[in-house]
């Protein structure tokens, strides 16, 4: 059987901001089906990865070889990513209505086979893990929980191969951290996703992703598997964040089917 390629295959990347290099020549590859996490303090340069994967930001050097057919992001402001005027049916079936546009044609993929974009909203929130009573109501009236779940199924209206989560849990409790992580593995194994998830501390990441690259100040310092780094940290800076790691890996832990 033929090797699938990566749906990214990333080599020697570099971010600069002016005089400031926030990427220092990084690379990687992201497998079909595949969670790959990228882990760092504030600043490391792991957000700029993401943006720059997806065209926010431009890279000063390396190549980003992009085989997927379409890619969508999760941002960390669950609540401020969504218009406040705008009701969750709103938001989800102006997305669906712009996506079926741009296909011209018929869903392939989860919403295959539902032919109008009310129906296709109503999916996308089961997807999810929220009723369809969520549709009518406005951000304000929402949990973070909530509104981090609407904001992945606005992404998967699009159908994407690959869902980029940047720092998706880092403003909720760790509670609600555990059940969206679970949901965000729970997406990768229905729906076939690549997800590159992007977060500040290794707990986050430990039972969602099959690799790990921790990064510091614009490098890879560790990369592996995620048992590997968990277990044989080769970098001063993993020890340490592995010393801070919180509850949330034990509230994961205790979901885990």
């Amino acid at each position: 059987m033929k090797e699938q390629l990566p749906v990214f295959e990333v080599t020697d990347l570099h971010v600069r901001y002016g005089a400031m290099e926030a990427v220092k020549g990084v690379s990687f590859t992201l497998a079909r089906g595949e969670t790959l996490g990228i882990v760092g303090e504030s600043g490391s340069g792991k957000s700029t990865i993401a943006k720059t994967l997806i065209g926010l930001e431009k890279a000063s050097a390396g190549t980003i070889i992009n085989r997927a057919n379409s890619v969508q992001m999760v941002f960390q402001d669950a609540v401020g990513s969504l218009n406040p005027r705008m009701t969750v049916r709103q938001t989800l079936e102006e997305v669906l209505s712009h996506a079926a546009a741009r296909r011209r044609g018929s869903s392939a993929g989860y919403l295959q086979g539902l032919g109008t974009i009310p129906e296709k909203a109503a999916k996308l929130l089961e997807i999810v893990g929220l009723s369809a009573a969520v549709l009518e109501q406005y951000p304000r009236e929402m949990s973070g929980g909530q509104c981090q779940r609407v904001s992945i199924a606005r992404a998967l209206a699009c159908e994407p191969e690959v869902l980029i989560a940047d720092e998706p849990v880092s403003a909720l409790d760790v509670s609600v951290q555990a059940r969206i992580l679970n949901l965000l593995r729970d997406l990768r194994r229905n729906l076939g996703l690549s997800i590159l998830l992007i977060a500040h501390d290794l707990a986050v990441v430990k039972n969602v992703c099959d690799r790990v690259c921790v990064m510091q100040r614009g490098l890879f310092v560790d990369v592996g598997t995620s048992a590997d780094v968990f277990e044989h940290p080769q970098s001063d800076y993993t020890r340490h964040l592995l010393a801070a790691v919180p509850d949330v890996a034990r509230a994961l832990a205790a979901r885990s089917p």
